[in-house]
């Protein structure tokens, strides 16, 4: 079950001036290719592909269409090279889980502890080259919010060989560079002002 393509709703300008190489509206990382369609698109992440539809509903989640990976280029100006995870949100895990596992989806492992988000609990799905990494809502988002609601998708972190590197030409778009959850990670968050349409953070 691979991704190669997603969907965003965001401006080509925006990410060429955070870095990125944009051809024909879209940008390409490892084996995914992510299309530009426009702030006025509607919001977020839009969709997504894989070379292999799933065979069932994904709790909310975008219906996936097929399509083929793209064919890979070198890292970009700022140095990011690929996906490392596409981040999906949802109030309730143990419906979520059972529903990507159903439709084919590759559970690798689940994760008990604290993240940058607030949550405590987060499953990880191997999607080609790419980690989904689902979160559960924060205890108090979830009793304060609709367990009921479906999941959705909500940002993506990308790999860079050298964060301070990708840091120093992203400039002002940039956040500060930190030691990330995982050991031996360091992580940077592009700004809200860098307009890429969705949260997008940076790993080494």
């Amino acid at each position: 079950m691979q991704l190669t393509s997603t969907a965003l709703a965001a401006d080509p300008d925006a990410w060429t001036a955070a870095g990125f190489t944009v051809e024909s509206g879209s940008v390409t990382l490892g084996a995914v290719r992510i299309e530009l369609r426009g702030a006025d698109a509607g919001r977020g992440l839009l969709g997504w592909d894989f070379a292999a539809a799933p065979t069932g509903p994904l709790d909310g989640l975008p219906e996936p269409g097929t399509a083929t990976a793209p064919a890979p280029v070198g890292p970009h100006p700022n140095g990011i090279t690929a996906i490392d995870h596409v981040v999906a949100f949802s109030p309730d895990l143990e419906r979520t889980v059972p529903a990507l596992e159903a439709a084919g989806l590759d559970l690798r492992r689940r994760r008990e502890g604290p993240t940058g988000a607030g949550s405590a609990r987060q499953a990880f799905f191997r999607v080609g080259e790419v980690i989904l990494e689902v979160v559960e809502h924060p205890p108090q988002a979830r009793e304060a919010g609709d367990v009921a609601a479906p999941a959705r998708l909500w940002g993506l972190a990308l790999l860079t060989p050298d964060i301070d590197a990708t840091a120093a030409a992203a400039g002002a778009l940039m956040g500060p560079v930190k030691d990330a959850i995982q050991p031996g990670r360091r992580i940077a968050t592009f700004t809200r002002e860098a307009a890429l349409g969705v949260a997008v953070a940076v790993i080494q």
